[in-house]
């Protein structure tokens, strides 16, 4: 499963909001070295309930807009 991610680093709480097709992630990291990235994959799993090893980014990596593959999922 692929999915459409919108970083918003250096928030005070971090959260996983589901808007339309649209995953918002807020994350406390800022956007240097990856630890927003590192820290969106952290959220994601506990979200979804998955290892990290499961969640990859494709593109984006530089980026607040990215594409998360989510690999064999099976639903919430």
């Amino acid at each position: 499963m692929k999915i459409s991610v919108r970083v918003k680093p250096n928030m005070k709480e971090e959260k996983v909001e589901k808007e339309g097709g649209v995953f918002t992630v807020c994350v406390k990291e800022p956007a240097k070295e990856g630890r927003a990235n590192k820290a969106v994959v952290e959220l994601l799993s506990k979200y979804f309930k998955i290892p990290k090893s499961r969640i990859v980014i494709l593109s984006g990596m530089k980026s607040k807009q990215k594409i998360v593959e989510i690999k064999n999922f099976r639903g919430v």
